[in-house]
């Protein structure tokens, strides 16, 4: 399977805390967050690690070692996680929605098949780095 998608990516050890909803973060990698904020020319991201909150209560997105906050309005992607209607990106690689997987179960079939090729992107495609197969509904994690 391809490596984004293999467990263990992201320890649990190195999670840390949302500083606005106090959530348990994953790591992200630095790509990630470039290739989802609006204008990146424009922010001046230190060298860092970043996290990603997928709290759906929460407007912040990612944050820095340093306390640095970027919020949903400063992404030029919705972060499907963070609202779950049926129009929203499930899988970003493949741009299946949370509809689509609900309404036609060869979604899922079809994203399981492209990540054992690696046909996936999705530590950058993804705004939380990770593979969207345990987002599916009613499936069990990689």
């Amino acid at each position: 399977m391809s490596d984004c998608c293999t467990p263990g990516r992201n320890p649990a050890s190195r999670k840390r805390a949302c500083p606005n909803s106090g959530h348990l973060c994953a790591p992200v990698p630095p790509s990630t967050v470039l290739h989802h904020v609006r204008s990146p020319w424009r922010l001046q991201l230190q060298e860092q690690t970043f996290y990603f909150c997928e709290d759906p209560a929460c407007d912040v997105v990612y944050f820095g070692d340093d306390g640095a906050t970027i919020g949903s309005a400063e992404l030029r992607t919705r972060v499907g996680i963070k609202s779950r209607s049926s129009d929203a990106a499930l899988c970003y690689c493949f741009g299946v929605t949370y509809g689509d997987a609900q309404a036609d179960p060869r979604c899922e079939t079809f994203v399981r098949e492209q990540t054992r090729r690696s046909a996936c992107a999705c530590s950058t495609r993804n705004p939380s780095g990770r593979c969207c197969l345990k987002d599916f509904p009613h499936t069990q994690a990689v």
